[in-house]
């Protein structure tokens, strides 16, 4: 802290915002005080828009389909799913394993069926939901 100012979340803000320097900004920052553009690997991970978070959940909604045959869904069900990683490599190399509440995600679908774009409501269907 120098005079109410957070230098280091400063600093990180320079290194994480690079690109939005200009040349001259980028210059300054690191020939005179030494400061460098963050690695990819340094950088936070994007947040995941409602979008993503809709289709991992309808991914593991999908999973559950297939293996059981139905979806009907336990309130309390807990779904694994792997996500990540370009599908082709079996080191497993970016992939995580995500535990979903795939229960109460199928009964707030349920109940907000109204407010559902028609395409949703139509992928859900295919998959057997129940709406009632």
């Amino acid at each position: 802290m120098h005079q109410g100012e957070d230098l280091g979340r400063w600093v990180k803000s320079v290194r994480f915002g690079w690109d939005k320097l200009t040349t001259v900004q980028q210059w300054m920052c690191e020939h005179i005080l030494g400061i460098e553009p963050a690695t990819e690997e340094e950088k936070p991970k994007p947040r995941r828009t409602q979008a993503d978070k809709w289709a991992l959940n309808y991914a593991a909604a999908r999973q559950f389909y297939e293996r059981e045959g139905h979806l009907r869904v336990p309130r309390k069900h807990v779904e694994r799913i792997v996500v990540g990683g370009d599908g082709n490599s079996d080191s497993g190399e970016d992939q995580e394993v995500r535990e979903l509440r795939l229960g109460a995600w199928v009964g707030n679908q349920r109940s907000r069926a109204a407010t559902l774009s028609p395409e949703r409501i139509e992928r859900l269907s295919a998959i057997g939901m129940r709406w009632a």
